[in-house]
């Protein structure tokens, strides 16, 4: 299990971004949470095998139809307790 916290930016607001990111880590199998950040971007945090994460971060430069990404940040992440299921915060 590997954890990675992930800044996506660009036309992510207001397209339902959290709630497509919440369904696609569930069907995937990916623990964490996902919330928007004061700066127009959102932050995820995510847990599962480095196959699952490597697919989740694919989708996440894509993102929903009304999305426009235009950067994915993705850096190693410390969890202090594991997570249980995958949160919209």
């Amino acid at each position: 299990m590997k954890t990675i916290h992930i800044i996506v930016s660009g036309r992510v607001q207001g397209v339902y971004f959290r709630a497509f990111t919440q369904n696609r880590a569930v069907k995937q199998g990916v623990t964490g949470f996902v919330r928007n950040k004061d700066d127009g971007t959102v932050e995820i945090v995510a847990s599962a095998n480095q196959d699952k994460l490597d697919q989740f971060v694919n989708w996440c430069n894509k993102g929903p139809l009304m999305a426009k990404v235009s950067q994915v940040i993705v850096n190693e992440y410390i969890v202090t307790e594991p997570f249980t299921q995958f949160e919209v915060r």
